[in-house]
Formats: C-alpha cells, sequence, structure tokens
C-alpha cells in the first residue's frame, strides 16, 4: 500500500493531464476574450464620450458656448448655448441661464431662457424651463415645469414642397397625355 501512496505520483500525472485539458480549456477561453473586444460595446461607450463634452457640477461658466460636439450639462452656464446641429442635455444637476440653439434638446435641470431648437426638445419630469420655446418637437413629462411660451413649426414643408412639385410635374405631363389618352392607348395596345 506504501508503494501505491508512492503511486500517488500517478496522481500529479493525473494533475498533470488533467491541467493540459483544462489550459486547453483556458486557450478555449482565450479565444472567448477575443470575441469579446469584437463586440465593441466598451469601444463605443468610450468613444461616445469623446463625441460628446462634458461640464460637470463643479463648473461654472459664464459666456458662449459653441462647437460641433454634443454637450452634457451638469454644472451652470450663464450666457449662449449655440450648437445647432448637436444635442444638449441638461443633467439633473445642471442650471442654465442661457439662451439655447441645438437640434437637440434633452432638461432635466434647469433652465432659464429661450431654446430654439431643429428638431425635438425633450422636458423630463425633473426638468424646469423659464422662457420661450420654439421647436419642431417637444415632449414635456409629468412633473416637469414649463413657464413661456411654445412655438411648434414645421421643418419638414420645405422637402414636401419638392415633393409635391415633383408631383404636380408628373401629373402635368400625365395631362396632356390625357387629354389624348385614345392615341396613346392605341398605341400601347399596338406596342
Amino acid at each position: 500500500m506504501g508503494q501505491r501512496r508512492r503511486g500517488g505520483a500517478g496522481k500529479p500525472r493525473k494533475v498533470a493531464s488533467m491541467l493540459q485539458p483544462a489550459d486547453n480549456s483556458f486557450s478555449l477561453k482565450s479565444s472567448s476574450p477575443a470575441s469579446n473586444p469584437n463586440s465593441y460595446n466598451p469601444v463605443k461607450t468610450v468613444s461616445s464620450p469623446v463625441e460628446q463634452a462634458t461640464i460637470g457640477r463643479s463648473l461654472v461658466i459664464k459666456g458662449e458656448i459653441s462647437g460641433s460636439e454634443s454637450l452634457y450639462i451638469d454644472g451652470r452656464i450663464e450666457g449662449k448655448i449655440s450648437l445647432p446641429d448637436n444635442r444638449v442635455t441638461i443633467g439633473r444637476n445642471g442650471s442654465v441661464q442661457a439662451n439655447i440653439i441645438a437640434r437637440e434638446i434633452v432638461i432635466m435641470g434647469k433652465v432659464n431662457g429661450n431654446i430654439e431648437c431643429g428638431d425635438r426638445v425633450d422636458i423630463r419630469s425633473e426638468g424646469s424651463v423659464t422662457g420661450d420655446v420654439s421647436t419642431v418637437r417637444i415632449s414635456v413629462e409629468d412633473g416637469a415645469v414649463l413657464k413661456g411660451g411654445i412655438q411648434v413649426r414645421s421643418a419638414e414643408p420645405k422637402p414636401e414642397k419638392h415633393q409635391t412639385q415633383s408631383q404636380i410635374k408628373p401629373a402635368e405631363t400625365s395631362k396632356p397625355s390625357a387629354s389624348e389618352p385614345p392615341k396613346a392607348l392605341a398605341a400601347n395596345s399596338g406596342a
């Protein structure tokens, strides 16, 4: 029996053989993390903040803000914000005393100033706006505060005018053919 215990050295061999499959499983695991970087979810979240500037809670800015990237405001702004092609988000701690011009505006904090929006204004339940709002679309959740005038305008008439003109032109071309339907029908039926 003592030799069998020494034969226990065979157990390390078994352990070694167990380690080899474990190494194979690690190699499989190492190939699965290779598939995780392919998901790029962390990379996307890293690249999104790069495209969105952030003004933190303790920051106070007095003056004009303009640029070509989205902006998240959790601090205090006094002046003017002009980002006509981008999104401005006022966080829960954000306080803005400025006129805002942006494509899309989400308000969870406080805004005191006029808003001119190219697409959509979204005032969340915690949000507060004191000032006039001019936008194409607006969403005001229950509990939100809105003091001021609202102008909801249509941004799509310009493309629709072009579409209606293009629709009218074919109709105009079809009208002359409509005045001569027997010839057109005869030509089509003869062909």
